[in-house]
Order: structure tokens, then sequence, then C-alpha cells
């Protein structure tokens, strides 16, 4: 029998694989000492719950509070510090009240009412993602990257139109994006760090204009909701305008947040179908499965594994005693797995129960406040695709489906398909994710 010990999250098998490891640290160790993290691993779905009703014992300030940060990230947040804005923290690295008076600043930006009316529009940007795929092809049929051609530019149009950036930009957005998060994963070297750095300070130096634009012309995007709000202060009660380090801080949080994690989950999504011979055709002869699809696949192939926590006390955990100022990973993936939740959790199942209660976009104070939004990204996806797109096959039957090198964001580096056309004109249903 394997044990927790066998495996390393940071080894390209597991990496590429960490199922394995999650159901071994859940059944034998549910707190496990992560040597490559230097973090305790938290792993079951009651454990990751208890810690998300409890900030005042797991903290989000995790930098403040002395958490693990690598070397590359420091190289990274230097560069960004003498060259743009340092980091600050506004919504990831702080708790309540601090969290609280941030939140406040996005809590309307992506409500289920505000989803709901913007699904004509995320209609329209699909449609317009599979105009362009189709007509690469020869009329009747042709292949793609669906990752490239389809899950990177879909939320970054969105995000990008959100924000009030121009959506020739994209691009940008996705590669400053990136920048962001690699120096977190564990699998950029210290060259990488620093160019990763540059990337982020030219993010900044390109939102400091559309901020200072704004400022004098206000438009109808977050940007100027931003720039013209104002914010009671946590810690003085005074009431006043967000400084630049701190619109630096939440801008470089909407954009990671409002990409990154919506492409992973598209990308898995497919992959999860074209897995599973039947599947698609199951969707498009009973559409109400789709719903429910679309959470299953957030539960089975959850975008962000983990993401951290320090402990402000010591305390206990499925018996195991955690330190005081403990650097803690909450396995998001590996709750979502647990079989005392999700009977027959290791199995992908298009008509499972209760999928939604999946921790997929987190719980409590933290919830990912984007999380109807990336629904309705991918309700209308799956829902145009299977209407637009037929006999949807892999490129390469023996695809290896390699993921982008990260310890902690799970998504694909490409995904090739065929495809045939089954209705070449654009669809519109305004189909609502939430009915």
């Amino acid at each position: 029998m394997a044990s927790p010990d066998d495996f390393n999250l940071l080894e390209t098998a597991t990496r590429e694989c960490p199922f394995n490891y999650l159901k071994t640290i859940r059944e034998q160790q549910p707190v496990y000492f992560m040597e490559e993290l230097g973090a305790y691993y938290v792993s079951t779905y009651e454990d990751v719950r208890f810690i998300k009703k409890h900030p005042e014992i797991f903290s989000n300030n995790i930098f403040e509070l002395g958490a693990r940060r690598g070397s590359e990230r420091s190289i990274a947040e230097e560069y960004r510090a003498e060259h743009g804005w340092a980091r600050v923290s506004t919504l990831q690295r702080t708790d309540p009240p601090v969290h609280t008076s941030y939140r406040k600043l996005i809590n309307n930006a992506f409500t289920v009412s505000r989803v709901r009316k913007m699904t004509p529009y995320i209609e329209t940007v699909v449609n317009d993602l599979l105009d362009t795929i189709v007509a690469e092809g020869d009329g009747k049929g042709g292949s793609c990257d669906f990752v490239w051609d389809f899950a990177v530019p879909l939320p970054c149009i969105v995000i990008a139109d959100q924000l009030g950036v121009p959506r020739d930009r994209i691009w940008d957005l996705k590669r400053w994006s990136d920048a962001m998060l690699a120096p977190g994963g564990g699998f950029v070297d210290e060259a990488a760090a620093l160019e990763c750095g540059k990337q982020v300070v030219q993010a900044q130096h390109f939102f400091a204009q559309v901020i200072a634009a704004r400022r004098d012309k206000p438009e109808d995007d977050i940007i100027t909701d931003l720039v013209h709000n104002r914010i009671e202060d946590p810690h003085t009660g005074e009431t006043r305008s967000l400084t630049m380090p701190e619109l630096q801080d939440l801008l470089d949080q909407l954009l990671t947040g409002g990409n990154e994690t919506t492409t992973n989950a598209i990308g898995s999504a497919l992959m999860l179908l074209l897995q599973r011979p039947g599947s698609i055709q199951r969707m498009r002869e009973d559409p109400k499965l789709l719903r429910n699809f679309v959470e299953e696949a957030l539960r089975f192939e959850t975008p962000v594994l983990h993401l951290w926590r320090v402990t402000t006390a010591d305390v206990e955990l499925s018996g195991v005693k955690i330190p005081k100022g403990s650097s803690i990973a909450v396995g998001y993936a590996s709750a979502n797995r647990d079989a005392r939740v999700f009977p027959e959790a290791e199995e992908f199942m298009l008509e499972r129960s209760k999928a939604g209660a999946h921790l997929a976009f987190g719980s409590g104070p933290h919830h990912c406040p984007g999380a109807a939004l990336a629904r309705q990204e991918m309700f209308s996806t799956f829902t145009i695709l299977l209407k637009r797109l037929g006999n949807i096959t892999l490129a390469n039957p023996q695809d290896p489906f390699h993921h982008i090198p990260s310890s902690f964001l799970r998504g694909l580096e490409h995904l090739h398909i065929n495809f045939q056309v089954a209705h070449p004109e654009r669809w519109h249903p305004q189909a609502s994710v939430y009915g």
C-alpha cells in the first residue's frame, strides 16, 4: 500500500495526476505535513469547511504572519516593489473586517442577478469565438486547439470588457496574468521569476494609465467604479479613496481570478467529456444535464488545488496538533473527492446528486466573488458549443493531457480537437445557468 511519503507534488508524474496522492492523504493522514510545500495539507471536506468558517484561527494574512514564501516569489515581488507599486493586502491576503471593507467594493460586480442580465452578452462572445473556429475549417469541419482558440480568450475578453480594457489587449492580459501567478506555483527559476516581475510592472504601468484616464473621464466599467468609490478604512474609520497600491492589487486579483481559473475549468470540462464516449450525446439528448455537468466538472477537476492560510493559534484538526504560525494548504481539490460527501468520488457522473456542494469556489468570507460569472461562462460555452459543433473528437486519441506546471493551479496546456459543423449559424438561446 502506498503512503503519502511515496509522493511529491513537485514531481512531474504526481503534478500531472495528483489525485492518488490526495486520496492517500485523506485516507491515511487527513492532516499531513507536506515537506515539498512546507505546509500542513488539509484534505477532508469537513476540515476544509472548518477552516473556511474560522478565519480568526486560519488567517488569510499569510505574508504578514510569516507563512513560507519561496525565493522565486520574493525575486518577483522585490522587482515589483522597486520598479512599480509594492503589493499591499486587499482581498486575498486579509481577514474580516479588513477583507470586508474591500469586498464591499466589488460585491455588486458579479452578483447572480447581474450575471443573469449578462447572459446575452456572454453568448455573443461565445458565438464570436466559435465563428472564428468554424471559419478556419473547410465549411464542414475543422480542428483547433480548444484551450488557446477558445478557453483562454473567452474569459480574457469578458474580464477585459468588464474592466474597460480594449479587446486588442487580451493577450497582454493573459501574459500579465500568467506572470502574476507563476512565481507562486513552484516551477520557475530565478531568471523566470525576474521576468515575471518585469511583466507585472508592465501591467501596473498600463493600468496606471487607465486609472488616470478614468479619473478624468469616467466610463461604465469596474476600473471607473474602483477609482471613484470610497472605502471606509478598517484601521482608522476614515472614508477615503483607494490608493494606487490598493487599486493595483485589486486589479491584479480581478484579472487573475477573472480568467485563469475559468480557462482551466472550461478546458478540463471538455477533456472530461472527450474521455467518456457517449457523454456529449447524452447532454444533447437531455440538456437539463448541462447545469449539473458544470458543477460536476468543477468538483472533479477543481481548477485550484489548494490555497494558503496561516494559523494564529495552536489548533488541532483530525487529531493532529498544528502549532501557531504554521502554513496550511487548504485542499479544495482533495475535499471535492471526499467519499464521505460525494459517493464514488473518484468517478465523474453527469447525474451526480448534489454536485454543487463542491468547494471549487471556496466558502465563507472568501467565497469567490466571480463564481456566478464563471458558472455562466461555462454553461454558455457548452450550451452553444454542443449545438454548433458535431462529432467532437480528440485530434490525438492518445493525448496525454499535459497540464501547466504549477503546484496549486490545474489547467491543460493544450487540447487539440477535430469537429464537424452541425449548426453554422450563430445561436442565442438566452439560457442562464441560474434559470
